[in-house]
């Protein structure tokens, strides 16, 4: 029999070591409530430092592209200038239009070999431009642009900066241009706001002194800095940062509250499942009555149905939509991207749509391809919804799939027909003008001839000992490239308008798309002793459409008018084509001064094959109006006051950044 007294002393030694593990866990308990906040702050501190130090390279990136867009605008200007200047109210034109454009800009010389001044636009800086000729000399040795130092800061007046750029012609120095940025405006037109309201900031020279800030929020707090480099040639400044938030603070008791919080949350919780529960033990047994009646008129569907949680995992298929895939529903339920049913070719589309089915954001409906078992694929155009549950909430998703097949076989029939009439209507449009094409390619064919001839006799007299004239020799040889060029032109624009492609929309100038096809308007004009007018303002902005399309209408429009001027007086036969635009669309008219249009031939002009000509097919003006259709435009004709018809399309102008940005 033990001792009593041992077994007591026994107790008493092992009691301090059964309070120790809970005391132990209490200080833990403590240090961690501590230790937490200071961590937070911690790391909130390095992510302010790692977004100030970003969004400073962002900046610094934003700034060094405009100033980049800026000299690619110069060196533009300066290639015109050495290659052909011109006249001095078209280059205001131009000086202006690119002090629009970069509102930072205060002046631009242009000056030649000896320094002299040819022209200039924008205001003199009231300070003097130290070390301007030494940058100058330097961009001549370099055969660069080169930035000057910062000048002109103080407390009143804003830094200026200077941008030399050199011009050579044919390896000759020919003048140079100088550019000067108000490094204040540059600060206040390209630095978001938002950055400003946080952070205030400064371009500083090599000394640093300050010759540009700006401070929308106030002074900084020297807490959160970064100083980041330009990369300028000829420059040295430093774009700094300050941040006006301070260092970051956290109460102390929110661990504390946190854990409370918690607790009765859990608690909550629990009573809330238990709530739950007794309701969903009552609910099940009215929806087993409620499936059988649901399943069998879902399987007399021909829409195939799919269910998915907010995961994505396939909850429900029914029996046409395993027919469609051609898979049982054990082999579909419970299974998670990639599914065994999506094509490989378009695998991205899937898992770009699956990723939006997780964030919440499915697409309404879509129309994509799905792979049988047996590989065959199955156009399919599907229909999603969220699932709601007897709450409001969303439970997941789902699908009604339509099968397709039948539908894009008669679209894929139709779009072949309308392509094989479009590309017959062009080479029947090409087959009208070829003999004039010919006539046209002789002409430039025969001077090059001509010109490689004379320099072909320079080179002989200089074998026998004549010097030989370089002015004579570079005459002829450039006459003879231009030729070349325009014969070049013109096989080009035959070769863009007759080659079949598929329909492409894309941002496109009307100007551009008359100087596409104006050669072969103007091979027709010729021959038929028509003046063209092209009546065009300096700013229209531009569409979305497909340019050979648009270059196919304005050719058949353009020969109907030259056509019906043929039996006109000479004086008469001139051809316009107008463009105009407003708020809502960008209009082209195509004006003749021909014999006009009766009634009887107005009302069925547009109908497929009727024409007025013995020749015609009929199809012209017809595939001219679903062209412009297909744009969402309208095709129509009206009478010419001064006699002959004027057809006008109009296209609906779209409002989308990229093609903002071409205007």
């Amino acid at each position: 029999m033990k001792n009593p007294f041992s077994l007591r002393r026994r107790a008493n030694l092992a009691r301090p070591w059964r309070w120790l593990v809970p005391v132990l866990l209490v200080l833990l308990f403590l240090a961690v409530l501590f230790w937490l906040p200071w961590q937070a702050r911690q790391m909130e501190t390095n992510e302010r430092q790692e977004q100030l130090i970003a969004d400073t390279l962002w900046v610094e990136q934003t700034l060094r592209f405009e100033l980049a867009r800026s000299e690619e605008a110069l060196a533009t200007l300066g290639a015109d200038l050495v290659g052909k200047p011109p006249a001095p109210d078209v280059l205001q034109a131009r000086l202006a239009q690119m002090f629009k454009n970069g509102p930072a800009l205060r002046r631009v010389l242009w000056l030649g070999p000896d320094g002299g001044v040819l022209a200039r636009h924008g205001s003199e800086p009231a300070t003097a431009r130290p070390a301007s000729s030494e940058t100058r000399e330097m961009a001549h040795l370099t055969k660069a642009g080169r930035y000057t130092e910062p000048y002109g800061a103080s407390a009143r007046m804003p830094g200026l900066l200077d941008y030399h750029l050199p011009l050579y012609r044919d390896g000759v120095h020919a003048g140079s241009l100088v550019a000067t940025y108000n490094l204040q405006v540059l600060l206040s037109e390209t630095v978001p706001w938002w950055f400003a309201q946080d952070n205030a900031l400064a371009l500083l020279d090599r000394n640093d002194f300050p010759v540009a800030g700006r401070a929308d929020g106030g002074p900084g707090r020297g807490v959160y800095t970064h100083r980041r480099p330009f990369d300028l040639p000829g420059a040295s400044i430093v774009l700094a940062t300050d941040s006006v938030k301070g260092a970051p603070r956290l109460l102390p008791n929110l661990l504390v509250g946190s854990v409370i919080v918690l607790a009765l949350g859990l608690l909550w919780s629990l009573l809330t499942l238990w709530r739950h529960i007794s309701r969903t033990l009552a609910a099940e047994t009215a929806l087993r009555q409620q499936m059988a009646f649901r399943t069998a008129m879902e399987n007399s569907l021909m829409t195939g149905l799919r269910a998915r949680d907010l995961e994505g995992r396939v909850t429900y298929v029914n029996k046409a939509f395993c027919t469609m895939v051609g898979l049982p529903p054990e082999e579909l339920v419970g299974t998670k991207p990639p599914m065994p049913y999506w094509a490989p070719e378009v695998r991205g589309e899937y898992e770009e749509r699956f990723a939006g089915v997780l964030a919440g954001t499915a697409t309404p409906q879509f129309e994509t391809v799905f792979q049988r078992s047996d590989g065959m694929r199955v156009p399919v155009l599907i229909f999603e919804a969220p699932l709601v549950d007897s709450r409001g909430d969303q439970t997941g998703w789902m699908s009604s799939i339509l099968d397709i097949t039948d539908r894009k076989k008669a679209e894929e029939l139709n779009r072949q027909q309308q392509e094989k009439l479009e590309t017959s209507a062009r080479l029947a449009t090409m087959g009208e003008i070829s003999s004039m094409l010919a006539h046209e390619l002789n002409q430039p064919l025969a001077a090059i001839s001509s010109y490689t001839a004379g320099a072909l006799n320079v080179l002989e007299r200089a074998d026998k000992g004549v010097p030989i004239e370089p002015t004579l020799l570079r005459r002829a040889l450039e006459q003879a490239r231009q030729q070349a060029q325009r014969a070049g032109q013109i096989i080009r624009s035959v070769h863009e308008f007759v080659k079949k492609s598929e329909p492409h929309r894309e941002p496109v100038a009307i100007g551009d798309v008359i100087e596409g096809v104006r050669a072969l308007i103007e091979l027709q004009t010729r021959q038929s002793y028509v003046a063209l007018q092209l009546e065009l303002p300096a700013h229209l902005p531009p569409v979305l459409a497909d340019r050979v399309m648009l270059e196919q209408v304005l050719l058949n429009l353009t020969r109907n008018g030259i056509e019906a001027m043929a039996g006109v007086p000479p004086a008469r036969r001139i051809l316009r084509i107008a463009a105009a635009a407003d708020a809502a669309q960008v209009s082209v008219s195509v004006i003749d001064n021909g014999h006009g249009i009766p009634p009887e031939v107005a009302e069925r002009l547009f109908s497929p094959f009727f024409s007025t000509k013995a020749e015609g097919m009929g199809m012209g003006l017809s595939i001219c109006r679903t062209a412009i259709e297909f744009h969402g435009g309208t095709l129509n004709h009206a009478p010419n006051p001064g006699g002959g018809t004027v057809f006008t399309f109009s296209l609906p102008r779209p409002a989308t950044p990229a093609v903002a940005e071409l205007q």
